[in-house]
């Protein structure tokens, strides 16, 4: 059995688990049936969770005390490369296998990082604004400037910084990047020179965000952080919220140390209309959308329900398995 909850999936994975043999797909309310949902849950041998924080609510998240009231799981499948909705520590405890979609939208995702950097730079939305709003402007007072010959600093370089180098490179770029996974040669392999993470504040004259969020990264950008970006210098974050501050970000604004930003994720999505950052003219602002279009939403769900059903049909080990060191204990509690 695999249990998800009726948050917008991609049509793909009904079909794909629903046409699977021997396996039964039940898809739960998020409100106003929990006795049904837990009952379900209890049963259930899989259970596909939204990578997304703030689409359902905190009780259905994977937690010790939701796997205390699921004997039956197995596996916990996230929506995406993320898994901000599940506790993995809990997980890898309880003999369950975690497995993402990593990969499945970093096109989208590098697009839109991209997209942040010249709407940014051009000054797009603002030159909308005043376009729309019929405000008096010569072209001078909306002068813009060129990616070309600018350093790209990319904060972890999986998937979709890989991606962003790539398009970095191709706009003339010139392309750092730091991430503890990757040595030299493979970062070299991704398109970025291997730097430290304060070198490439240093050096950075765009920083934009690809890592995950976790306990290594989250309050990375802080006050500090932001001051020892190079003046002038603008960040991007298509990765997740909390790794950056919001308040020590406004401020490196407000202040003119920073010339722009293009956000994409936040500590409350969305955040609140009066929210500082807002306010700025030199902001760009977005509703966690950089992976969220119609080929990386219908790809993450195609891996998904294939991954699961794979799991279920073969007992094979899942290829993006988050937590290898679960699955022994995994394979024996199939078995069993």
């Amino acid at each position: 059995m695999v249990v998800r909850f009726d948050y917008w999936l991609d049509p793909s994975f009904d079909r794909i688990v629903g046409d699977a043999p021997g396996v039964t797909l039940h898809t739960c309310a998020r409100e106003g049936a929990d006795d049904a949902a837990w009952a379900q849950l209890a049963r259930a041998q899989v259970y596909q969770i939204t990578a997304a924080k703030d689409e359902i609510p905190r009780r259905w998240f994977v937690n010790a005390d939701l796997l205390s009231r699921c004997p039956s799981l197995l596996a916990v499948s996230s929506s995406g490369s993320g898994c901000d909705t599940i506790d993995i520590d809990a997980c890898t405890a309880a003999g369950v296998a975690v497995m993402n979609q990593a990969g499945g939208n970093a096109d989208s995702v590098a697009e839109m990082a991209l997209g942040l950097m010249l709407a940014v730079l051009r000054r797009i939305p603002e030159s909308d604004r005043r376009m729309r709003t019929n405000t008096t402007a010569s072209r001078e007072d909306l002068m813009g400037q060129e990616l070309r010959g600018r350093t790209l600093g990319l904060v972890g370089v999986g998937h979709a910084g890989r991606r962003t180098a790539a398009l970095g490179r191709a706009f003339g770029m010139r392309v750092i990047g730091c991430d503890p996974a990757f040595d030299t040669a493979e970062m070299a392999a991704r398109g970025a020179q291997r730097v430290s993470f304060d070198e490439l504040l240093r050096t950075a004259d765009v920083v934009s965000l690809h890592c995950p969020r976790d306990a290594t990264t989250l309050g990375m950008m802080d006050a500090a952080a932001f001051a020892a970006m190079r003046p002038g210098c603008i960040f991007i974050s298509t990765a997740r919220g909390g790794i950056h501050d919001e308040h020590a970000l406004y401020a490196a604004l407000a202040n003119g140390h920073l010339a722009g930003a293009g956000l994409d994720v936040w500590d409350q999505e969305p955040p609140p209309h009066d929210h500082p950052l807002l306010a700025l003219e030199n902001v760009v602002a977005t509703f966690h959308t950089a992976g969220v279009t119609h080929e990386a939403r219908r790809r993450n769900a195609t891996l998904a329900a294939t991954q699961i059903v794979e799991l279920l049909a073969t007992g094979a080990r899942p290829e993006r398995l988050v937590n290898p060191e679960v699955w022994p204990r995994v394979r024996q509690r199939a078995m069993g």
